[in-house]
Parts: C-alpha cells; structure tokens; sequence
C-alpha cells in the first residue's frame, strides 16, 4: 500500500502500520497498537511531511511516549548568518535534539529555511506568520499590510518545502482580541505571532484569517500531512496575568479547532502555557488535556519566575 495518499491518522483509522508507526513503537519500546490508537484518538502525532526528504526517522509526540525535547534556532534582523544557522543545526543533532524549529526573523528567510530543511534529519518546524510579518514590513512598512493570500501562499509554500509541524495562532479571534482590550493584563501579549495578529485586527477591522480560513489550512495540512502546532498566541507573560479569562477563553478555541482537524485527519498539537505560579501548573495541564481531549501539549514553559528575563529561551 502506498502511504503517500493518506496521512498518519487515516492509516491509523483503517488499521495500516506506517513506517514510521513502527519506527515510533520500537524507539519507545511501547507496543505497536498503542502507537495506532495514539494516532487514532490524537493523543500522539508523528511530524512526518512525506516532502522532507532529509528526514532520516520518525518522532513520536503525546501520550504514553518519553518527553521531547525541541530546539529553536533562526536568524534576527541584527544578525544572520545561513552558515552559523547550520552549525547550530549540527549543534542540536549532537546533542540528540528530538525537533528543530526554525523561528528566522532576519535575511532571506526562505533560503534560509530551505538550506536547514535539506541538511535537517530531525522533525522540522516554522511559524509561517513570521515570514508573512516581516515580508510585509519589507514591502510595506508594517506587519498591519499582511495580505491573507500572501499568508496562506506562504504556508502552502512551507508545507511543499518539507517543513514537519507549524505553529499557526488560530485561537486568537477579533471577539478575544477586544475582550483583552478591556481586561487589561500587566504583560499584555507577549507571543510575537499573537501580536502580529492582534495589530493585524485592529488596523485591517477584520476576523484573524488563520481562525476564519481554518478550513483552507486543513486542506494544506492535510495534502502534505503537516502536524498544526497550535500557538498559544495569548499566554501569559508574566505570573500575574497567569490562568487568566482570555487565556482559557483562547484554549476553549484551540479544543474546539483540535477536534475540527481530527475530523479532517490532521495531526494537532497545543501550545501553552506561559508563566504562572507552581501551584497552577497542574491545573492548566489536566485543564488543557480536558479542553482539547488529550491532544500532545507543546509546554512553552511553564515558567515560574518573574526575576529573570522575558524570554522563554532564556530563562528555561
């Protein structure tokens, strides 16, 4: 059979071991089956686009499997350098990364993702909206002028490159977005994905295209079984603002699109949660598992200090 014309949870659902479904169970030393029904119920993706050649072996993420550990590189408008790019990649398989995520800011962002896809072995992520930003501020001036088309020609775009997974901050929609605008917060947005977005509402007076165009998204992810990480674009910032009404209101919207992805066959992964006290971690974690029916939980902490700086990278 073939495994270029379904994605891994189709197999899943007809009862087809992938490759890399039993590339998954013999790395975890866990029985094939339970990979299957992980992929099945969701409770497990395999960041596996059929188009990323250099990809040498399966990843599993969720339920049941050891903890990933992913590393973030990428080039800023002050510094960028493809060779240096690549030698952190080489840095990251060393030392036995499990993911790579390319969040480029600076250069040509797109040379610069495709020289990292074809020498990257490991799952390879993106954020397409930052490529859509800054293009955008290149042209014209403000990340505000970002045209929807341009921003799902770029994705399309990702996905046929070979990227693995993409976080794509679909939850933030215009209610949310003038909801926290009257709920003041101490950090306010501290996603750079999520603040694109918000300025992009307020100035175009429009819906979030990646919330309203969902279903195109689908379809992209679907063709080329790319795994949707879905941002956590209104975590918090700072302890203060933890567990907060437009948080849990955004993470009401990413159970709600995790479950219209599964019904489309896509492999979903949520984001979160950002800074709070220890003692909410547990409950933002069996809150998130309910919300969004045990999908796999992309930790961006949680961090649990203020006295350090606002960087995720950092002060993890």
């Amino acid at each position: 059979m073939k495994q270029d014309k379904k994605t891994q949870i189709e197999f899943a659902n007809i009862g087809y071991a992938t490759k890399e479904m039993k590339e998954v169970a013999s790395i975890e030393g866990v029985p094939l089956e339970n990979v299957m029904q992980g992929i099945a119920s969701g409770s497990i993706v395999i960041p596996y686009n059929r188009k990323h050649k250099a990809l040498k072996q399966a990843c599993g993420v969720g339920k049941g499997l050891r903890t990933k550990v992913n590393a973030n590189l990428g080039t800023s408008s002050l510094h960028c350098s493809i060779a240096q790019e690549l030698k952190k990649l080489e840095i990251c398989v060393k030392y036995c990364a499990d993911t790579i995520m390319d969040l480029s800011t600076g250069g040509d962002i797109k040379k610069i993702r495709k020289e990292l896809l074809n020498n990257c072995p490991l799952p390879f992520g993106s954020v397409p909206i930052y490529e859509a930003g800054v293009n955008a501020y290149k042209n014209s001036g403000s990340v505000t002028k970002m045209s929807k088309e341009e921003i799902f020609k770029i994705i399309e775009e990702q996905a046929k490159e070979g990227v693995d997974f993409m976080t794509l901050h679909c939850g933030i929609t215009k209610e949310i977005a003038e909801y926290l605008n009257k709920n003041k917060r101490l950090m306010g947005v501290v996603s750079r994905g999520g603040a694109f977005l918000i300025e992009w509402m307020k100035c175009n007076e429009e819906e979030n295209p990646l919330y309203a165009g969902f279903d195109r998204i689908l379809e992209i992810a679907r063709t080329y079984d790319v795994t949707i990480s879905l941002g956590d674009g209104l975590r918090p910032g700072c302890l203060a603002d933890a567990t907060d009404a437009s948080q849990i209101k955004e993470l009401v919207i990413l159970g709600e699109l995790r479950s219209r992805a599964k019904e489309q066959n896509v492999q979903i992964i949520i984001e979160g949660p950002g800074h709070m006290p220890m003692d909410q971690i547990q409950g933002n974690i069996m809150l998130e598992k309910e919300l969004t029916n045990g999908a796999p939980f992309y930790v961006l902490g949680p961090l649990v200090t203020d006295i350090a700086p606002g960087y995720d990278h950092i002060t993890l």
